[in-house]
């Protein structure tokens, strides 16, 4: 094997070895460098951002040439030379410094921005000045400055030269509290440069199969055929004409200017597939680049990704935790678009989606740049979670201004997003700018008023009396009296409480299930409903998005008015009995639990206390949500403080913090369980042989995948008395097993008190 040492004359200061076939492969520095320059450039050109990302390209690894570095990497073994570019572990030199502070050296306050880009790209976005692990604590060590002149002494005259480049601030898109976006979006131009170039030098067959996706104007194409032979062969009924009328709607209103749309249809109007047309339709009409399909649950999203797969095959990537635990459901380059999002069709999680908007790490942050001239469907709006509204809506309304965005609200209950005042200013909402109706002003339909009027296929009784609380036995009685209902309730220990009073054969629902049983039961009921079995279900709130179940009773207990909407869109969907559907609210024998469903139930109460007329009405959702939003923090955690560059220090911004803080789902204080579930006979025997994989191999990235949808997830204190009785073990750090059969209940599932469920009392 030919040495890194026997080459370095004639290759010149190194960027990367690799393994290759009979030696040792070398990547030239000052190639990677303009190579990452040039790429990161044609990224951020879309939101003009081309300089400041090519001289970051330039400067990012100048830390490479201090002589300790490459001593370091001609001297990494076989073993390690693919990871010895990479920062952090012992013995490793840091070289991303270097760069960031040439460019404080160079450009003063304005050089920060280039700092915090060139500082990260490894690592991951900085604090300016939160503790001593912060970008200015970084570039005040002498370390630091030991390492910039050490580079400085052994770089090309090609790599310092920083050419014409003069830093502008004063016109920055959304200007002080658009700063954090944008440079993100620097951010990501640079760090996926580094990325496909380091790529494409380590593993060109992982290179190749990036790309090479259809045309926009070839998926539209397969749309329109799909939606032909769908018309075709859909019966002619009221409900099917009036979803033909709205897909025509949305495609006739594609033409208009880009910017944030609501698109306000009734559970069951063929939001999906409408939502869809308006995307590819706008986007061909104003040269944007990809649609991007935000859902709320991942237990959804899957439903919505094969729809989309089966009109449009490979150009569809999901992009959430149970995508990669199955093979079939993904390839190499779908694997690969997942990092970057550089596929034309995404499908990804709210959490994903949002998180990745507020990140500071590099593989977060990677594709936000594709997300620039988008169309963004953020799929059940309604579910955008309070706390953290401020700096969605500001997010949003950044990406619309000044990134080529366009965002459509698709929901049935529209929240009120526009701007709102109240007596207490603490409380106003800056809102959404400028949100544009597509059912409204168009030629198929003339207002959503008359949409949902056509679109009615339910009767919501409420309760005569809204203080008489319904004993569980009360409603199971009723319950048992149909052949066919839903039942649904708030928390997963009301549901026990129900089930445990019904029929045997009835079946349940709820998140102390792990998705691979949630899943076959969801089959169970749409075979059973489709058969015309009567079939009884009780569930927590999950059937309430995206879960298309059509019963002709369904009973909610007392939640948000959006939730008994929600409710209601599972009863009559297909508007198939020869009357109306029954939806009856109760409200059950305890109150909510404190928090945001409370919040809800009471809001609703308040909005529906003397109401005479239907219970549905879409005046009333603004009147709900703006009650709602009155009763919480919008801004929780500080994020846009966080996140708002600041006078003194100059640009000082805390990116670390605000990612720490944005998260969706707080599972600080929750532990996974993998349990033993094994189909709905008994007899699949898939978690069983991922468990030994896993205790033989170790961690796989698909096996620790396939593994999530056999867990639940419990809080803390439940997971500390399950292991003190032995019912589970710590199979990894913060990873939980089930141990035995007894812990998981075939119907019910994991039981958190341990020890098993109790057969439970049949009624006949």
């Amino acid at each position: 094997m030919t040495s890194a040492t026997d080459n370095a004359t004639a290759a010149g200061a190194l960027a990367h070895t690799a393994i290759g076939e009979s030696d040792l492969r070398l990547h030239s520095l000052v190639e990677h460098l303009q190579e990452v320059a040039r790429l990161a450039a044609g990224h951020a050109a879309p939101f003009g951002g081309q300089a400041w990302a090519h001289l970051a390209g330039l400067w990012h690894d100048l830390g490479k040439y201090r002589p300790g570095f490459q001593r370091y990497l001609r001297a990494a073994s076989a073993a390690d030379a693919e990871n010895a570019h990479i920062e952090g572990g012992a013995g490793r030199v840091s070289h991303s410094t270097a760069g960031a502070l040439l460019a404080c050296e160079r450009f003063g306050i304005a050089g920060r921005v280039l700092a915090y880009l060139i500082a990260g790209h490894h690592a991951g976005l900085y604090d300016w000045h939160s503790d001593l692990s912060s970008l200015q604590a970084r570039l005040d060590a002498e370390a630091s400055r030991a390492e910039l002149q050490e580079a400085l002494a052994a770089a090309p005259p090609e790599i310092l030269d920083h050419g014409d480049f003069a830093p502008e601030l004063r016109n920055l898109p959304g200007g002080s509290a658009g700063f954090a976006l944008w440079l993100r979006m620097l951010f990501s131009a640079l760090v996926d440069a580094d990325f496909l170039d380091t790529e494409a030098f380590m593993d060109e067959g992982k290179a190749s199969a990036r790309g090479a996706w259809p045309e926009l104007a070839t998926l539209r194409a397969a749309l329109d055929a799909h939606m032909g032979t769908l018309a075709a062969q859909a019966p002619d009924t009221p409900v099917n004409r009036l979803r033909a009328r709205i897909l025509a709607q949305c495609r006739a209103k594609a033409s208009d200017a880009p910017g944030i749309f609501s698109l306000t249809v009734p559970t069951g109007g063929g939001k999906t597939l409408a939502s869809m047309a308006f995307a590819l339709d706008h986007a061909l009409a104003h040269g944007q680049r990809r649609i991007i399909y935000v859902i709320p649950y991942t237990s959804i999203i899957e439903q919505t990704a094969d729809v989309l797969r089966g009109i449009f095959g490979e150009a569809v990537i999901e992009h959430h935790s149970n995508a990669e635990s199955d093979p079939g459901r993904e390839r190499l380059r779908s694997r690969l678009a997942c990092e970057n999002w550089d596929a034309p069709i995404v499908v990804t999680t709210s959490v994903q989606f949002f998180e990745s908007l507020f990140a500071a790490r590099t593989s977060r942050c990677r594709k936000l740049h594709n997300i620039v001239g988008s169309v963004v469907v953020l799929d059940e709006a309604q579910l955008l979670p309070p706390e953290f509204l401020k700096p969605i809506l500001g997010a949003l309304n950044l990406l619309t201004r000044h990134y080529g965005v366009t965002v459509v609200l698709s929901t049935a209950t529209q929240p009120a997003l526009a701007r709102q005042e109240y007596f207490d200013p603490q409380k106003n909402i800056a809102g959404l700018d400028d949100v544009r109706e597509l059912m409204q002003g168009g030629p198929h339909v003339q207002t959503p008023d008359e949409l949902y009027r056509d679109l009615r296929r339910v009767r919501v009784r409420l309760p005569a009396d809204w203080q008489a609380r319904t004993a569980w036995e009360d409603l199971a009685a009723e319950l048992a009296a149909q052949p066919s209902v839903l039942a649904i309730v708030n928390t997963r220990r009301h549901a026990a409480a129900l089930h445990a009073l019904l029929p045997k054969g009835t079946l349940h629902l709820s998140a102390l299930m792990c998705g691979a049983h949630r899943a076959d039961v969801i089959d169970a009921i749409k075979a059973r409903l489709a058969a015309g079995v009567p079939t009884r279900v009780v569930s927590t709130q999950l059937v309430e998005a995206g879960v298309d179940l059509d019963f002709p009773v369904v009973y909610r207990a007392l939640a948000g008015l959006d939730s008994i909407a929600q409710a209601a869109g599972r009863c009559n969907r297909e508007g198939r009995l020869d009357g109306l559907g029954e939806v009856v609210v109760f409200v059950p024998p305890e109150g909510a639990p404190p928090g945001l469903l409370a919040k809800g139930e009471g809001a609703c109460r308040s909005v529906l206390h003397g109401h005479a007329g239907d219970p549905l009405d879409r005046a009333l959702f603004e009147r709900y949500f703006r009650q709602l939003y009155y009763q919480c923090d919008l801004d929780k955690h500080g994020i846009d403080k966080l996140l708002t560059v600041q006078r003194e220090p100059p640009l000082a911004v805390n990116f670390r913090t605000a990612a720490e803080r944005f998260r969706l789902i707080d599972d600080a204080d929750q532990a996974s369980v993998i349990v033993r579930y094994r189909g709905p006979a008994g007899q699949d025997a898939s978690v069983d042989q991922h468990l030994a994989q896993l205790r033989r191999d170790g961690t796989r990235r698909w096996l620790m995948r396939a593994l999530q949808r056999y867990t639940v997830t419990i809080p803390q204190r439940d997971t500390r008395r399950l292991l003190a009785q032995g019912d589970i073990e710590e199979l990894l750090p913060g990873l939980f097993v089930q141990v035995g059969d007894v812990l998981y209940h075939p119907v019910l599932g994991l039981s958190v008190d341990g020890g098993g469920i109790p057969s439970r009392p049949l009624m006949v």
